[in-house]
This record gives C-alpha cells, structure tokens and sequence, in this order.
C-alpha cells in the first residue's frame, strides 16, 4: 500500500481542526502559527485534548490556543532544560579535566592505558582520531595556536575538553579504566560514579531532543539513567521510583547538581512559575503528587 494523501493548504488544515470540534477565536491568527508551525510537529500537542484518537474528535471546550499555549510551554522548557544541561556540561568538564591533569599530567588523554579496552561503544583509538580531526578543523584561536607552536595532536586536557560534544565528554569519562577517577568527578557533586555516568549518557540524549525541537514535556524515554538508591539522602528522597520514563527524575537529578554548581541559580523557581503559569498536567512529566514538599524543591540542599 502506497500512501496517496494530497497535501491540504493551510486553511484546509484549519477547516478540518474546527470541522473536529477545534474552537478557533481568530482564523487569521490560527492560520498564522499554522504557516509557521508544521501541522503534523503541532498534532503532538492536540492529542491530549482529543476525546477520541480514532476519529480525531476534539474534547468540548478545547480552543486553539490551548494547543498553541501547551506548544509554547514546551519550548521554553527545553530552553530551561537547556540552560540546566549548559551549566552541568561545563562543571563536568572542568572536573574531569582538572582530575585527569592532577592526577596523570596535562596529556593524559593520550595514555590509552587510562583508559577501558575496546567495546561495543568505545574505542580509544577511534575516539582519539575522532577528537584529533575536530581539533584541526577548527577554527578556535588557542587550537590553531596549539599545531603551530607544538607537535602533540591533541592540545592539553583543559585546551582539548573544550571541544568535546556532551555525548563525547559522557564516552570519555564513562571509559576511564579505574572507577576511582570516575569518582573523583562524581563525588564533587555528592555522586557514585555509576549513576553520573549514567545520567551524562541520558542527558546527551535530552540534549539532542532539546537541540532538535523535538517535544519533551510528556515523552516516555527509551533510554533512562540509573537512579540513586543509597547518596546523596536529599537526591535519593525526590526521585520517583515508581516512574522512571518520564522527565521529572532528570528534572530533579539537573535541579540536585545546579545547586552545587550555582548556588544562587534560581533555576528551580524559574521552572515552577513557568509550570503554574501553565497549569499543566504534572502526571504526564512523571510528577509526584507531593514533589513540591521534597527535599530537593524546598531549601537549597547541602
């Protein structure tokens, strides 16, 4: 079977939303986001107002700006999640720069023996070729400054972190060989090794959703971190246990490690208005009932 839908114009795309029960206020507006916003990226956000997915029939009452405002409210919690993963990327970086360099020299990413084997998802050799051609395609000032004045293909560990990706940072970190190094980053943060390690390789794919506009506030995630059981007590306590598919727990993990990192980053506030301001079905982000009353949401956390 082939598809053979004709492409429908904006106003039939319009007319076949209010002929389903849509109420639209202003047509010229709706036709407006319409131009701008694909129909089909748009249909991600009606379905939780359909009163019946088989036939497409909206619920009584539902408007097109309910759709457009749950829309709206997506993208800026990416952006918010963005700027949480913008702060905890570059932390990690520094800390496993800094440790690395301490503790091995300023080239310690050229020992291999630093490093895990091969396996299914790593290769040093392959990810040190990797790493090599971005830093001599690059443009940045202190790499071509690097290759003119030294013969090491790769600049110093605090030169080189700089041009990690988020995912190649979580591989080269996860890959260290000793779980004593991995905990030397981790512990700054009152973190096992096991679960940041974890939660850098989840937070890469958050990333990647939040860099591509894909929606975020009710996806169940295929791949999920592996949650604390035991340290830190305050970060143990927040988490859903119940629900470990859904955005609230990488929330409350972000939330955890910017209050290290910056203390007076009034991110969390910053994420509850734009949740009152919504008024948004909390179960479908993964939300307890009572996620407001634990540790994590109330005073900063030591």
């Amino acid at each position: 079977m082939k598809f053979n839908k004709s492409p429908f114009t904006h106003e039939q795309q319009l007319d076949q939303l209010i002929q389903r029960g849509l109420a639209c206020a202003d047509r010229a507006e709706a036709l407006h986001y319409l131009g701008h916003l694909n129909y089909y990226r748009l249909s991600a956000y009606w379905l939780p107002f359909e009163a019946d997915h088989a036939s497409h029939a909206f619920k009584p009452g539902t408007r097109f700006a309910d759709v457009l405002s749950l829309y709206v409210f997506d993208r800026e919690l990416r952006l918010l999640v963005l700027d949480a993963i913008e702060r905890v990327e570059v932390s990690v970086r520094t800390g496993w720069a800094y440790t690395l360099a301490h503790r091995y020299g300023p080239h310690a990413h050229l020992n291999a023996n630093l490093f895990k084997k091969p396996a299914r998802n790593w290769d040093y050799s392959q990810q040190s070729q990797k790493l090599e051609a971005a830093a001599r395609k690059s443009h940045e000032t202190f790499l071509q400054h690097h290759y003119q004045k030294y013969d090491e293909p790769l600049p110093p560990l605090w030169a080189v972190v700089e041009i990690m990706t988020l995912g190649q940072l979580s591989k080269w970190y996860s890959n260290l060989r000793h779980g004593a190094d991995r905990n030397a980053v981790a512990h700054r943060y009152g973190m096992d090794e096991t679960n940041l390690t974890s939660f850098l390789h989840h937070l890469s794919v958050i990333r990647n959703f939040c860099a591509h506009h894909s929606r975020l506030w009710n996806r169940e995630f295929t791949f999920t971190f592996r949650l604390p059981s035991h340290r830190p007590p305050a970060l143990v306590a927040s988490l859903n246990q119940q629900d470990s598919r859904r955005l609230y727990n990488t929330l409350t993990v972000l939330a955890w490690l910017l209050d290290g990192i910056s203390p007076q980053h009034h991110w969390k506030q910053r994420l509850k208005t734009l949740l009152a301001q919504q008024a948004i079905d909390l179960l479908r982000m993964g939300f307890p009932a009572d996620w407001e009353q634990r540790a994590i949401w109330q005073e900063r956390t030591p």
